[in-house]
């Protein structure tokens, strides 16, 4: 799995090497985004999260092209929950409101992140859409169609590549480049010193990607203490003679059970977590 680390070099790199494949896709597009009206409502949101205005405003394209009735975090519409991941946001009361909920409370957290060097900022995007490609060690038509870095392959549906498919999208690397030309103030950051945004993995992460092995683990914690319990309580109590119960060995037998279901849980917890923690 891509780390940080590797990713934002990944990215700076192409960066360098990018050309333009499809330039009349870019310019038109780059300017609806950097218009005085736009940018403003950008850097109202930039401004409550830290998120560069530009970063924001090549998401709003990807995600619902530009369309201010739709949500940031995934195009639905901000004015109700949300069905489509991240799922039952909402409903806000502005366009305002579902971005800057989709950048501080929604993966990847953007409200989050430091680095906004050209890697970092190409990374933090890439990762608002998935590190799927990262692991497949392809570059994210999400960034990269519209330029020499991308020829082929999407996810067309969760979970389902076709390498064959072409993303017809302006990507974000694209609209930066063209949206550069507009406006010059528009700039990268110097490198964060960590690849992090933070020390570690916000918790829900954590608690989201481990949740089937803590329910496995506290399963087998509570056989464990069944057994025992129900053993003792036959030491401590008078039993009815035609009711059954466990012999010891029986019994200690599912202790030993539920103890490794516990075990094997909790290892499996462990290398979950530090699957993430190399990723974030």
């Amino acid at each position: 799995m891509s780390t940080n680390a590797a990713m934002i070099a990944a990215n700076e790199q192409r960066w360098a090497d990018a050309r333009i494949t499809r330039p009349g896709l870019f310019p038109p597009i780059a300017g609806r985004l950097a218009a005085s009206a736009a940018k403003a409502r950008y850097e109202a949101v930039s401004a409550q999260t830290k998120v560069p205005w530009q970063v924001i405003a090549v998401t709003h394209e990807r995600e619902c092209s530009q369309n201010w009735s739709r949500s940031l975090a995934q195009g639905d519409p901000w004015n109700q929950k949300s069905t489509h991941v991240p799922k039952g946001r909402g409903p806000f009361s502005s366009w305002e409101a579902c971005a800057i909920d989709a950048l501080m409370k929604c993966p990847p957290y953007a409200g989050l992140w430091t680095d906004w060097s050209v890697g970092g900022m190409l990374t933090l995007l890439e990762k608002y859409n998935g590190v799927g490609y990262a692991a497949k060690g392809r570059p994210s038509p999400y960034i990269w169609a519209g330029t020499n870095q991308y020829t082929s392959g999407k996810y067309v549906a969760d979970g389902v590549y076709d390498p064959g498919h072409v993303d017809k999208q302006p990507g974000c690397a694209g609209l930066l480049k063209a949206m550069m030309e507009i406006d010059p103030s528009i700039r990268f950051g110097a490198p964060a010193p960590r690849a992090r945004p933070t020390p570690e993995p916000p918790k829900e992460i954590v608690k989201d990607a481990t949740g089937n092995e803590r329910k496995a683990r506290t399963g087998g914690v509570v056989s464990a203490g069944a057994g025992g319990g129900s053993e003792a309580g036959k030491a401590s109590t008078t039993q009815p003679d035609k009711v059954p119960f466990l012999h010891s060995h029986i019994a200690y037998a599912m202790i030993g059970v539920g103890v490794a279901v516990a075990i094997v849980a909790t290892v499996l917890i462990a290398r979950k977590v530090k699957a993430i923690n190399d990723i974030w």
